[in-house]
């Protein structure tokens, strides 16, 4: 989910100071302070021992491996959508994954930094199958279940606006009142992010009765996020991604990261640092690619494990597959 910016967001940021050192105070103390969803399936969500598991928890446990060689070196803190940036923005966490999408606005305005995107997503539908519906160009009429003070209910109006079709928005303050009301029949469909789409329908009654539409109205570009003013951690926190998507595109495994270190490739000898020192100017060991790789594991491997098709949403790579591959996923070299 997308919340609108809060004012004065930027003034608050300014009163903390400019988070310098974020990388030596998450050393000092020992453990990565890590802004998570309340839960969502596939993103971020504890299990009934309280183990955390999703695609942004395990970026998460990527940045603790580069850091301290142990992804369990992480305090994951839940955040509502209200309340997440003026997390990050006060130093309550040290970075902000948490399914965020990377606005102008909130850059500018917030004085945040998105780090590499980490889901390529697009706000879409879901209604009941029972309705008849194959397209959300067919909702006209409808009334639609969504979270109040987002730029998904912004969304949502500029959706209907655009092609001429009237709506009732009916908007709820936490996504998880809104899907309980569409559950109960109140709504004819429910709107958010596609990726979320696919989440939130586990949690219904009968879920086999839901289908989410084709129709991507938006772009949502999911990324982590840090407090402006301190480049070198946006740097660790953007390369460890890209470490994840290189190790992905060099064939670079969990299982064989080890092996792979015997390779005579200059860009796979570089990345798991056999040779030269690529970690020294982030303020890491020169195997912290390696780390990552080693404790977490590739770009695709996280993929498939927590959102796609060895996961209970089973999401397509789409947009998300590398860019050899037909997605936008692409990564700067280590060199």
């Amino acid at each position: 989910m997308k919340h609108l910016l809060i004012a004065g967001g930027f003034a608050a940021f300014l009163a903390t100071g400019a988070a310098a050192g974020t990388l030596d105070s998450v050393k000092q103390k020992g453990f990565l302070a890590c802004g998570s969803n309340t839960g969502l399936a596939g993103f971020g969500l504890p299990d009934d021992k309280g183990v955390w598991a999703g695609l942004d928890v395990d970026f998460c446990r990527g940045v603790a491996a580069a850091i301290f060689d142990d992804p369990t070196k992480v305090k994951f803190i839940p955040l509502t959508a209200k309340d997440r940036f003026t997390a990050l923005q006060s130093g309550e966490v040290d970075v902000l994954a948490r399914n965020g999408t990377w606005t102008q606005s909130r850059e500018a305005e917030l004085g945040l930094n998105f780090g590499a995107i980490n889901y390529f997503d697009g706000q879409g539908f879901m209604t009941r199958k029972k309705n008849n519906i194959s397209s959300a160009l067919e909702l006209n009429g409808a009334s639609v279940c969504v979270q109040q003070g987002t730029t998904t209910e912004l969304n949502l109006a500029d959706f209907f606006r655009t092609n001429n079709m009237k709506y009732e928005g009916i908007a709820f303050a936490t996504a998880d009142e809104a899907l309980k009301a569409y559950d109960t029949g109140r709504c004819d469909a429910f709107t958010t992010d596609v990726s979320q789409l696919y989440s939130e329908r586990l949690k219904l009654v009968n879920p086999e009765d839901t289908i989410v539409l084709p129709e991507v109205i938006s772009k949502e570009p999911l990324a982590p996020a840090v407090r402006q003013g301190d480049s070198q951690w946006f740097n660790v926190i953007r390369w460890t991604h890209f470490a994840m998507l290189n190790a992905e595109e060099l064939g670079v495994t969990k299982a064989n990261v080890d092996e792979m270190t015997k390779s005579q490739a200059p860009d796979v000898r570089r990345l798991l640092g056999v040779e030269g020192d690529f970690g020294k100017g982030l303020g890491l060991s020169k195997d912290w690619a390696y780390r990552i790789v080693k404790h977490v594991g590739n770009y695709g491997e996280v993929f498939d494990r927590t959102v796609g098709e060895n996961s209970k949403l089973q999401i397509k790579r789409g947009l998300n597959n590398l860019w050899s591959k037909g997605g936008l996923q692409y990564a700067p070299p280590v060199r």
